[in-house]
């Protein structure tokens, strides 16, 4: 439920929990350098074993790419680097994939990573499948502000793929779903039952993915 947020002077707002998640120092916010120390933060760890691995490496590109949480750990990575004006690293980015990912920050955050990023080729791709919870929070909305940017993948519930701006429904909790959240239940589970027969052996459900 925590929908605090951290304030990137000149970029705009981003969740709290997920910068603290990635490294954000108490009392500092985000220096280009931390001392060291016996505790790694991943930010700050992971730019320098990129730095090592990619001087070794001078053809070589990475990609960063993340699930859930770990969506916005991806985001955000790159755009601190951004913040950072870690160009010669974000000249090898060669993209970021992330999956399910919530909502890391406002419309100002947004256009700062985009234009970072996306300047010249797309580099940021958001998947989400259908009416997963988890890329519909924080709520978007006038007081909260959390925001979705780039162009989203967006697959719906017979795994058919399209690009789009937003995901359908993207405040699942509002009252008004109610209903279409039962039947979409109901339809989950019987599209269950029926995958593996109409679409091939590889989309069968388990039983237990059934029951639960």
């Amino acid at each position: 439920m925590d929908i605090s947020y951290f304030e990137l002077p000149k970029v705009g707002r981003v969740h709290s929990g997920f910068m603290e998640a990635l490294g954000l120092q108490r009392g500092s916010g985000w220096p280009e350098n931390i001392p060291q120390s016996d505790r790694q933060y991943a930010y700050y760890t992971i730019r320098e074993i990129l730095k090592d691995a990619l001087k070794n490496n001078p053809k070589a590109k990475f990609i960063v790419i993340g699930h859930s949480l770990g969506g916005a750990l991806a985001i955000l990575f790159p755009s601190i680097l951004a913040y950072h004006e870690e160009k010669e690293l974000l000249e090898r980015l060669d993209g970021v994939y992330t999956f399910g990912q919530p909502r890391v920050g406002d419309s100002r955050f947004g256009a700062f990573v985009e234009d970072n990023l996306e300047s010249r080729t797309r580099k940021y791709f958001r998947i989400v499948y259908c009416n997963d919870l988890v890329p519909r929070v924080p709520w978007d909305n006038s007081w909260s502000d959390f925001q979705h940017f780039g162009k989203c993948i967006y697959f719906n519930s017979l795994y058919r793929g399209n690009i789009v701006d937003e995901v359908p429904n993207k405040n699942y909790f509002s009252v008004f779903m109610f209903m279409p959240k039962k039947i979409n239940c109901v339809w989950e589970l019987m599209r269950g039952f029926g995958m593996g027969m109409f679409m091939g052996s590889e989309y069968k459900e388990l039983k237990l993915m059934r029951a639960v």
